[in-house]
């Protein structure tokens, strides 16, 4: 299945859950995945079983993340402020997945690493749009889902092999902190490289006009 397709799946899946939520507010709907996303730090600190239930709210925060966005839009509710709120709770969810990472064993500098280079790329893109881009300059190794994927990852290998990942004998949340923080990398030049063409063709079209 092509990734197109598994997305188109994701956000059909996403309206059909938002169904019953259509009276719930979409603030109060992002607020959810944040505390989901907390939640999932503490139930990654208490190890064992606890671990599948990290995995649920990661899950969780995705879907709480989807649902707010279908909400607002079905009901009307789409406003600015609302925008803002989503992206500053998305960026506070991504922080605490980069500390479940180091909950489960990543050295705090990969952590930092990663934490900072995902918060670049999303400056460069916020900077860029502010600065007249149009769309989102170009779609990464490391977007949204990306973010989601890795520290679930994490959890589920830290559940299922608690002696850490095989050949490396690293434990998952290295592993995984640093897979992160290379995709993060490359997202963060991809993206830049994007915004730089998509500036210079506009910059090239208003030269043709004058």
């Amino acid at each position: 299945m092509s990734g197109s397709a598994l997305a188109v799946g994701w956000l059909r899946a996403i309206h059909l859950l938002a169904r019953p939520v259509l009276g719930v507010p979409p603030d109060v709907l992002t607020g959810c995945g944040v505390l989901s996303a907390l939640a999932a730090v503490w139930l990654a600190s208490l190890g064992g079983d606890a671990l599948w239930l990290t995995s649920a709210a990661i899950v969780a925060t995705g879907v709480f993340d989807g649902l707010d966005g279908a909400v607002a839009l079905r009901t009307g509710r789409a406003r600015p402020l609302g925008a803002v709120l989503d992206a500053a709770s998305d960026r506070l969810t991504e922080l605490c997945f980069v500390a479940v990472l180091l909950v489960l064993g990543a050295p705090a500098p990969w952590c930092a690493a990663m934490g900072t280079l995902l918060l670049l790329h999303e400056y460069i893109r916020a900077r860029a749009q502010a600065a007249g881009l149009r769309g989102a300059g170009a779609i990464t190794v490391a977007e949204r889902p990306t973010r989601l994927i890795v520290p679930a990852v994490a959890v589920t290998g830290a559940a299922l092999a608690p002696a850490g990942t095989p050949w490396t004998g690293w434990p998952w949340g290295t592993t995984c902190a640093v897979l992160g923080t290379g995709l993060s990398l490359i997202g963060s030049a991809h993206l830049w490289v994007g915004v730089a063409r998509a500036f210079g063709r506009s910059e090239e079209r208003g030269e043709d006009r004058g």
